[in-house]
């Protein structure tokens, strides 16, 4: 599987790792990414998405609107 958000679109970048001597050598950064088992409330059914940190805490924060939205994405 592709290591990006399913909510926020995030993916890899890519980057140069710089050395004492300032050589540069090409990188990726990853996204930090979790898998996160959603349970809808109306059905009761469980899905698994792969989520950023940060989409995951802005579902936590405005919880009941964002985790709507989050199913209807991820499906």
């Amino acid at each position: 599987m592709s290591r990006i958000c399913a909510l926020t679109g995030k993916r890899p970048t890519t980057g140069n790792n710089v050395s004492h001597s300032n050589r540069k050598t090409k990188r990726r950064f990853l996204p930090n990414l979790f898998t996160k088992t959603f349970i809808d409330p109306r059905t009761g059914k469980k899905f698994r998405a792969k989520i950023s940190t940060s989409a995951l805490r802005t579902i936590t924060k405005n919880s009941k609107k964002l985790l709507e939205l989050a199913i209807k994405v991820v499906r």
